[in-house]
């Protein structure tokens, strides 16, 4: 199987070339040379870099295309510049890679594309599944909503569309838990806000192993969310992780602090999106880590 990849050196990616070893992967990256640096422990001979895909006119010789690429969204401030940047890394080469697969006159048989659960917006309590249309005023339901749409205008009865609505990743190479960790190990771990914001999450194994279970099911498209089938409060997230590095959890941060540091993107703290994987279930998919403190403490014994 020849795998169209972008996105390869963040850290799903990454993880997801290990689990794809016996794969070929054409990796699409704006550096080769740090590219080629980053995975060099993991290639096995079976990457091949490009930083385009200008000298392509069609997709006929790649079976499948896992398109993650796209700015990270929380790393700054949203300016009008920065959501430029969110928007149009995502996009952009979603639009070129549609465009090529439309040109093709054997198109590979799945795009697995990228999203988020923000795609749902602040929810509540309610439990959203894939099942439900949602409109939202927010910024990421925005940028997932445009994304999702541009990369379904691929799909026909040659090519199968999965789009993944991913929750927090959890893992110890990369994501948000190592941002996290350091204060909770001092007993300085903080609930945000009343901490009754609800935070879906995936391990980083969970996360791949989704990947690939789409990857190679045939039967399978349309929407998935990439999320645990046990989502937590911010309150419990943040007093299992206390208790998996054993200190207390004592504090409170205000919301009020997230708004002056973060701006509009503190909603990505305190948008409370109940989500369930409900059509990876019934399509099959086991989720090894299906709770968080297990999660947890399989992370940290192995960080």
């Amino acid at each position: 199987m020849q795998i169209l990849l972008t996105g390869g050196t963040g850290f799903i990616g990454f993880e997801l070339i290990k689990l794809l070893s016996d794969k070929n992967i054409i990796l699409l990256t704006r550096d080769i040379e740090k590219a080629q640096t980053k995975l060099r422990q993991i290639d096995s001979g079976n990457i091949t870099y490009i930083n385009s895909l200008d000298h392509y006119t069609t997709l006929d010789d790649i079976d499948a295309i896992i398109n993650l690429a796209g700015e990270p969204i929380a790393n700054k401030r949203w300016t009008p510049n920065q959501k430029e940047k969110i928007c149009m890394s995502r996009w952009s080469i979603t639009e070129k890679i549609v465009d090529l697969i439309q040109a093709s006159f054997t198109p590979p048989s799945v795009l697995i594309n990228g999203s988020a659960v923000g795609y749902y917006g602040d929810q509540q309590v309610t439990i959203v599944d894939e099942s439900a249309e949602y409109n939202h005023y927010s910024f990421p339901h925005q940028v997932c909503a445009k994304w999702e749409s541009i990369a379904l205008k691929a799909q026909s009865n040659k090519t199968r569309v999965c789009i993944l609505r991913t929750g927090l990743v959890l893992g110890n190479n990369g994501g948000a838990l190592p941002m996290m960790l350091p204060p909770f190990k001092f007993g300085a771990g903080s609930r945000l806000g009343d901490g009754k914001q609800y935070m879906p999450w995936i391990h980083i194994q969970d996360m791949v192993r989704g990947i690939a279970f789409l990857l190679t099911t045939p039967k399978l498209n349309g929407y998935f969310n990439f999320s645990a089938p046990h989502p937590v409060t911010n309150q419990e997230f943040t007093k299992t992780l206390a208790k998996v590095v054993k200190r207390p959890q004592l504090l409170t941060i205000p919301k009020l602090f997230f708004n002056l540091l973060m701006g509009e993107a503190s909603c990505l703290l305190f948008d409370s999106i109940r989500a369930e994987p409900k059509h990876l279930l019934e399509s099959g998919f086991e989720f090894s880590y299906p709770t968080l403190q297990p999660a947890l403490q399989e992370i940290l014994a192995d960080g």
